[in-house]
């Protein structure tokens, strides 16, 4: 399983940045797809998910209505929209897959990518 993260930057709070996870190695459909977080001193967070297979999303509640999780198969990639963005959304975003076949998500995953660094300038 290899996941390739794509897309950060610097942007200015308000603005828009999308992120894209490539994957390779494995059956995309048959995974969910995480994206994460971890800014400097603080713990990593989940940020938002989705089943691959009928995409399912999760988003944790300080992203909601600001970021939007979807996936094309036929390139194997889960992109990330980010909307909205503000300062304390900086930080490096991870993606990260786990072979799922259930209701709900995954609590956790085995295969992470080595992450895209997203900073928002006040």
């Amino acid at each position: 399983v290899h996941l390739v993260e794509s897309g950060g930057g610097l942007v200015q709070a308000g603005g828009s940045l999308r992120l894209s996870c490539t994957a390779s190695g494995f059956t995309f459909g048959e995974y969910a797809v995480g994206w994460f977080r971890q800014a400097p001193g603080k713990r990593r967070e989940g940020v938002s998910s989705i089943r691959v297979n009928d995409g399912g999303t999760y988003y944790t509640n300080s992203v909601k209505g600001r970021f939007t999780i979807s996936s094309d198969n036929a390139k194997k990639t889960v992109y990330l929209q980010m909307n909205n963005l503000k300062p304390e959304d900086t930080a490096v975003y991870y993606c990260a897959a786990q072979f799922w076949h259930d209701y709900g998500f995954p609590g956790e995953y085995s295969s992470w990518g080595r992450g895209t660094q997203v900073t928002v300038s006040s």
